[in-house]
């Protein structure tokens, strides 16, 4: 099957040797001509031809496109799975990276069989149909329509039970849909967190595949519902801490803004549970490596982490170094404990560096003759 990007569907190399506008070609005629012919073989080969046309052709998916209501039609053969998958296919790569195909192929009809597909005995047809949906969800005009499709459950199904590559794509269109408001609360009903968890704790925690895993955990840990199942499955936290700790920047965004959103909404209950899996060193590598968003995030977090996260007089002033200690001297195990010390040192070491590197690029731009002197100087602090 061909391969497949973040969240539209495939990769594609647009086609730049002629604009979305030129005039169609010999082979794209001959494909329009078989796929509305009346003979089931034709149509197959017309299907078969528009795969091959669209696969990396921006300018063939635009010229193809009233190809989309007979391809959708031969996904209603009954008992013709070669028809189905070869339509499957071409609706696949007709809908990548172009917004226009991706809404006229849910308005001819076509959620309603791929919707079908993923109870398929086929696997291949499983993984199409899975695969077709993380495409067109990535739409924000069908993303409400998919939601009310009935597609959500199916795809919750699919994730426990479908293939490796059907799991992916299912937990990716998840993702997708997640992140329309209506959505959220029937993937919630579901219950997709334990499949969720298992697929994300064996796979690379820097993959696309965690990035998304985690995306549609920090949505879903924003309802009681979602909090509590994470935690009341074996190692859910955990596998979200691993991704804060060795995921991609995005990554590890969603994945202490998960941790933050659930000691937010119940700090006495969740706090435990994130301390224990050993949360602080990637919490303090992530104040000074994270995104910005990020790096705000992990601060307040480990606020929210410490013995109390109240007000302290000034002789306490809430310094980083002041929070983690605090931290540090509740962590049960000399491990945790030790590492945790370690990578402050180290913390508050590349921040020095940082803000040196910074001074000496304003001295080398400041002169005592255009700028006053205290603008070319910087207090070291951790940021």
């Amino acid at each position: 099957m061909d391969s497949r990007s973040s969240s539209d569907g495939l990769n594609s190399t647009p086609d730049s040797s002629s604009s979305p506008t030129s005039s169609p070609s010999s082979a794209v005629q001959r494909a329009l001509q078989l796929i509305q012919s009346d003979d089931q073989d034709s149509k197959l080969q017309g299907a078969q031809e528009i795969r091959r046309l669209t696969k990396t052709s921006h300018r063939c998916r635009r010229q193809l496109s009233a190809s989309v209501g007979p391809l959708v039609s031969m996904l209603r053969v009954p008992d013709s799975t070669e028809s189905h998958e070869s339509a499957l296919l071409a609706l696949l790569n007709l809908a990548v990276k172009d917004e226009t195909n991706k809404i006229k192929i849910v308005e001819a009809g076509a959620l309603e069989p791929i919707i079908s597909f993923l109870e398929s005995q086929s696997s291949n047809l499983q993984e199409y149909a899975a695969a077709s949906l993380l495409t067109l969800s990535a739409s924000a005009v069908n993303k409400p329509i998919i939601g009310s499709s009935g597609a959500i459950p199916l795809l919750v199904e699919t994730l426990r039970h479908g293939s490796p590559q059907a799991k992916v794509d299912s937990v990716m269109a998840l993702s997708n849909l997640s992140t329309h408001p209506s959505n959220l609360t029937i993937i919630l009903e579901a219950k997709p967190i334990p499949s969720i968890v298992t697929l994300l704790k064996p796979c690379k925690k820097s993959s696309k595949t965690a990035e998304k895993c985690c995306a549609l955990i920090e949505s879903l840990v924003g309802f009681d519902e979602g909090r509590t199942a994470l935690t009341s499955e074996e190692g859910g936290v955990l596998a979200v801490i691993e991704v804060l700790e060795n995921g991609s920047l995005q990554s590890r965004e969603h994945a202490v803004g998960a941790l933050l959103t659930m000691c937010q909404s119940d700090r006495c209950r969740y706090r435990e549970a994130i301390l224990k899996d050993g949360v602080i060193p990637g919490l303090l590598e992530l104040t000074v490596q994270g995104t910005p968003k990020s790096q705000t995030k992990a601060h307040t977090l480990l606020h929210l982490l410490r013995d109390s996260p109240y007000a302290r007089s000034e002789l306490q002033a809430d310094t980083l170094e002041n929070i983690v200690c605090n931290i540090i001297s509740q962590i049960d195990g000399d491990d945790q404990s030790g590492k945790a010390k370690k990578m402050l040192a180290e913390m508050v070491q590349v921040s020095m560096e940082q803000s040196l590197r910074h001074l000496q690029q304003r001295a080398l731009v400041c002169t005592p003759t255009d700028l006053p002197i205290s603008t070319c100087t910087s207090e070291v602090s951790l940021k």
